[in-house]
């Protein structure tokens, strides 16, 4: 098969950029035929509407699956983000027994909370299950937050009161320590090396080496950056890039986009604006 396929878990919002219209389109120009697996289909994104409506696909999950395999479909990766209820992360777990292959990339993206603080739909039930099913991945890429919830830490303790914020030594123990003794990568999003920038602390399984990839931080609210971030590092990983190279690409690609919107003024529950700059994803 000339063209690697990615089974991707994710909800589908019909207006505002993030999950599975962020994903598609950027796992496409990267040369990955999509497969999207919805879990639900809201009519905007929570942030910042009112009376969105939402499909609570659960119950398809494991139907499609079921056909799936009686196709004897396989994929090169399957990448997870925001689930909806404790039910789909076993449903999510499932999928990955039943169709990893040996050399199958796992990426999950154990979307939980920002700031300090869980989402509103996340209860300590789902937190932990989230954890479980993030013991499964080849890579995970929480934020700060979602680093504290998997260590089962106070967000406050886990950045020593605000002192390890910008620490380059504490930010690489804090993804060594989420590698599980070096059994998974790690791509920690928010990562700060200083003020004003922003990026990630890597740590890659392969090598047993913490690096860190950095950009100036653009300081203005954007929505949807953690899915453009895991989907560019999760294309480029399949592409053959190191964890390193792949995160670097999508913290550049990130500041781009960043830059692009704030020029055009856009609100922030219209997403980044990242449609234009599809091209600089395209592989060379």
């Amino acid at each position: 098969m000339s063209t690697p396929r990615a089974a991707v878990i994710h909800d589908l919002s019909g207006f505002g950029r993030c999950s599975l219209t962020e994903v598609i389109p950027i796992l496409s120009v990267m040369g990955v035929q999509c497969c999207p697996l919805p879990t639900a289909f809201l009519s905007t994104h929570t942030g910042g509407f009112e009376g969105f409506t939402f499909l609570d696909m659960t119950e398809e999950l494991p139907r499609a699956a079921a056909h799936w395999r009686s196709l004897g479909l396989e994929f090169q990766a399957i990448y997870s983000g925001f689930l909806g209820s404790e039910r789909q992360i076993g449903i999510v777990a499932d999928f990955i027994r039943d169709f990893r292959g040996p050399d199958t990339l796992v990426v999950v993206d154990p979307v939980m909370g920002d700031d300090g603080k869980a989402y509103q739909t996340y209860t300590p039930a789902m937190c932990a299950g989230m954890g479980r099913l993030a013991e499964l991945a080849d890579v995970i890429t929480p934020n700060l937050t979602e680093a504290a919830f998997l260590l089962g830490r106070e967000y406050g303790d886990l950045l020593d009161g605000g002192r390890a914020l910008h620490d380059e030594a504490a930010l690489r123990r804090l993804a060594e320590e989420l590698s599980l003794g070096g059994r998974r990568s790690v791509a920690l999003t928010g990562a700060a090396l200083a003020p004003g920038q922003t990026g990630a602390m890597c740590f890659d399984a392969r090598t047993g080496r913490a690096e860190a990839v950095q950009a100036a931080f653009v300081a203005h609210p954007l929505h949807g950056t953690g899915d453009i971030f895991s989907s560019v590092l999760t294309g480029a990983l399949m592409g053959g890039a190191s964890l390193r190279d792949a995160a670097a690409q999508a913290v550049d690609f990130i500041h781009a986009c960043a830059l692009r919107t704030v020029a055009q003024g856009l609100s922030l529950r219209e997403g980044v604006d990242f449609e234009p700059l599809l091209g600089r994803l395209v592989p060379r």
